[in-house]
């Protein structure tokens, strides 16, 4: 349970930081952060992937911000060319003692901007918290690990956290909750890319209701941690191991190595059937000629575009209206 007693915390008067961006998000949107702990690190888990630097973990923010604060800043910024407003932290926004609050104050300013929120999950265990969410337009859950010994490893979870909890708590609000799902997993070489891991992964995605996207990534930045990620080309080879009912979507390219395989017409429909593509996906597994096949195709029509969020998918046309059965 969290703790939420303010007794001991300390108000911080922190002005600068609060909000960042607006950023162009590929995934998405324009997106205006905002930061919940932009003094330092607090956080219930201490990823080893994190890009801050490691510190010990916490079930509770000692240092905050003000609600008034937050809303002033906020509205200095925000304008209709804002597609999100994004809750975040240099740690775990849900710590943040006053987010119910904070929600309904944003709520009441944000006219058509959505509302989202980048989570590990933990936190989801707290009805309150499990209550604040369900207020939001858009929440990004993160689900690193299904198995215990490797949640512990990957994540380092405040000792409080139980990963079977929060799995069923993540199960219970996909079907509960009625905006926008995102799911994030991060891969971390030789610990969740292992094939029984990702079984795991996957039998549980398959519980969730109404997921907008599956988004799989590995470590793009300096990690807290001496732990390394994987390929572009591993995390294509996993996402085939994911139900091709399941929305996945492969959001790690920043040191993307590209495959360029020549791919023949059944090739391309086969690999897009199994797994639908964006198009920089699509330019890292493709040699030239075998794009200059894929646009005939598209030409034809035997591929189409599906738009999930606010990327282009492109999909087989004989299986553009085929859909998950819940």
């Amino acid at each position: 349970m969290l703790n939420t007693s303010l007794a001991n915390v300390k108000e911080s008067v922190q002005k600068n930081n609060i909000i960042f961006g607006p950023i162009n998000s590929r995934r998405f949107g324009m997106s205006l952060g905002i930061d919940l702990s932009p003094a330092f690190k607090q956080c219930n888990f201490d990823c080893l992937y994190c890009e801050l630097a490691p510190a010990a973990t916490v079930d509770a923010q000692k240092d905050i911000v003000k609600v008034e604060t937050i809303i002033s800043e906020l509205k200095k910024h925000l304008n209709e060319k804002i597609d999100v407003i994004t809750l975040t932290a240099n740690g775990e926004p849900t710590l943040y003692p006053r987010l119910d609050e904070l929600i309904d104050a944003i709520n009441k300013i944000k006219n058509t901007t959505q509302t989202l929120i980048l989570t590990n999950s933990a936190n989801l265990v707290d009805s309150k918290i499990y209550k604040s969410l369900l207020k939001l337009d858009q929440v990004k859950l993160s689900l690193d690990a299904i198995s215990d010994d490797i949640f512990k490893k990957i994540d380092r979870p405040h000792l409080s956290i139980d990963v079977d909890a929060v799995v069923n708590k993540v199960i219970e609000f996909s079907k509960e909750f009625k905006g926008k799902l995102f799911i994030e997993i991060l891969f971390v070489h030789g610990l969740n890319d292992l094939e029984n891991e990702v079984k795991k992964l996957n039998d549980t995605l398959l519980k969730l209701h109404n997921i907008q996207r599956v988004d799989l990534g590995s470590i793009d930045r300096p990690p807290a941690y001496p732990v390394v990620g994987i390929s572009y080309k591993e995390l294509h080879d996993i996402s085939l191991m994911f139900d091709s009912s399941l929305p996945i979507h492969i959001a790690s390219r920043i040191h993307a190595e590209p495959n360029n395989s020549y791919y023949s017409d059944e090739d391309i429909l086969n690999t897009l059937d199994k797994r639908p593509l964006t198009m920089d996906d699509i330019n890292l597994l493709l040699d030239e000629d075998s794009l200059i096949r894929l646009k005939l195709l598209i030409k034809e029509q035997k591929i189409v575009k599906k738009i999930v969020g606010n990327l282009v998918f492109y999909i087989p046309q004989n299986n553009f209206k085929r859909k998950r059965q819940k």
